[in-house]
């Protein structure tokens, strides 16, 4: 498939014309406390030229730190009509602070004081809720689905969202495990669905810039990739630690859905799930997500991977504490063009620095360097390899809301069938590479990767660490 280019507004959605005004039928209704399945939406009054059957139809799973910021830029396109949003938490504190509430409630309020100041009585009712997703994937004037969950949800919610014929805006790192990456990638494909992976600094102008630069040889042959990661940014109870009694409004055994059972405590769930192997790898796949991504697009290797991994240093939590993710690490890999990627725990947040044999350009969150200094208000010639853009509007001295030009990538893609910035197979080896260092550091020792088998050569012990068993109830595939 091709990249996707920005389609004209009218161009039409997936779903007919017919299901369209099937909407219109009951869009005076009013939204219950769950999914009914009836569709809502905004009159066409209130759109204007972008009428409901011009519209994309979305439903949003996750209302915590990433998810609920993520509504709000869904809410800003004009043909996007977010018709449902689902969270197993109905409101509470404890996601990237701990005084900021976040969840359910909180987000259907944004959602529906949004659609209401767009209409002159100022009230409306069009959004549903739910804390059980299946409802919305049952729903068939849904077309697209953001989900913005715990890692180890992503695999199950993907699979079972492209088996229902909707399209996916899956945050970052895309999986859990390797083998997750293998099952989403089977189902996306077989159902012909648009996955964008939520990894949004691709969509950054100062990225592509640095990655072309490199790709184009500007810093002669590249030898060495070094990314840093953050520290861990929160503190779990350590040894001893005790259950604690489930909150009100907190789906617990839904929270948990295909991971292993466990007794419930404030620190295993909301944000500092990323601190648990059992639900996420760390800062190595939660920051390093975005600084090998980075990485993987400079490097040219975005569907590959490498061929060699050696875990370097790491520190951990003492044995029988809440949180089981390293909370130092240095790791290497070795690609088979003799690239070596060095990522190492470094605050404040992430870097991705490439050195050749005539310079380096690195990339960081807050800007780019290089060396020579030059390169970086170099003009590439009209002959060197571009890399997609999501808006050409956007330069390396404005790079602009790239978040949002990532989500916009996404929507268009949706009407196109076009490929997106990064599909599955692309967020699948980017998170791989997080899970590689992961695995590498818990072996400790050299190990062989085969990248077309995704396999470990010589390592059983490692293979086992390619995937997790789900719990019955949400085997999927």
């Amino acid at each position: 498939m091709k990249h996707c280019p920005r389609p004209q507004r009218d161009a039409q959605p997936k779903a007919s014309a017919a299901s369209r005004r099937g909407f219109l039928k009951t869009a005076a209704a009013t939204a219950t406390a769950a999914v009914t399945g009836a569709p809502l939406i905004v009159p066409h009054s209130v759109l204007g030229a972008n009428a409901p059957s011009n519209r994309i139809h979305l439903a949003v799973i996750g209302l915590g730190t990433r998810g609920l910021p993520d509504l709000k830029v869904y809410l800003k396109n004009e043909d996007v009509q977010v018709l449902a949003l689902c969270d197993v938490n109905r409101a509470s504190a404890g996601y990237r602070d701990e005084t900021t509430v976040m969840g359910l409630e909180p987000a259907l309020k944004v959602a529906t004081d949004h659609y209401a100041a767009r209409q002159r009585s100022g009230t409306f009712h069009g959004v549903d809720s739910t804390g059980d997703f299946r409802q919305i994937l049952d729903r068939k004037d849904i077309d697209a689905v953001a989900v913005v969950t715990p890692d180890h949800w992503h695999a199950v919610m993907t699979i079972m969202a492209a088996e229902a014929g909707k399209d996916i805006y899956c945050q970052k790192p895309l999986t859990l495990t390797i083998g997750d990456g293998q099952d989403m990638i089977r189902a996306v494909r077989k159902h012909q669905r648009i996955l964008q992976t939520g990894s949004q600094w691709r969509s950054n102008a100062r990225v592509r810039f640095a990655c072309e630069l490199v790709r184009n040889g500007y810093i002669g042959q590249l030898k060495t990739i070094r990314t840093t990661i953050s520290l861990n940014n929160k503190q779990g109870p350590g040894p001893g630690w005790q259950p604690m009694p489930v909150p009100a409004g907190f789906d617990y055994p839904m929270w948990l859905g295909p991971a292993p059972q466990a007794p419930y405590h404030k620190d295993r769930c909301i944000y500092k799930f990323r601190f648990n192997l059992d639900y996420s790898g760390g800062q190595i796949t939660n920051i390093g997500a975005h600084a090998l991504d980075i990485a993987q697009l400079g490097n040219g290797t975005e569907r590959t991977g490498p061929v060699e991994v050696e875990g370097l240093a790491a520190t951990w939590p003492p044995k029988g504490s809440l949180f089981t993710t390293a909370l130092t690490s240095k790791f290497r890999l070795k690609y088979a063009n003799g690239v070596e990627l060095i990522c190492e725990s470094i605050p404040p947040y992430f870097s991705t620095r490439f050195e050749g044999t005539e310079g380096w350009v690195e990339f960081t969150s807050k800007g780019l360097n290089t060396s020579p200094k030059s390169l970086a208000t170099l003009t590439l010639k009209p002959t060197d390899m571009r890399l997609p853009v999501s808006n050409p509007a956007r330069t390396v001295a404005k790079p602009g809301d790239y978040y949002a030009d990532h989500v916009r990538n996404f929507l268009d893609c949706v009407k196109s069938r076009a490929e997106p910035l990064e599909p599955v197979e692309v967020g699948h080896r980017t998170a791989s590479l997080c899970h590689l260092g992961n695995i590498g550091l818990q072996r400790m020792k050299r190990l062989t990767w085969d990248p077309e088998a995704e396999r470990f050569i010589g390592d059983e012990a490692a293979n086992a660490m390619l995937r997790r068993p789900r719990r019955t109830d949400w085997k999927t595939g």
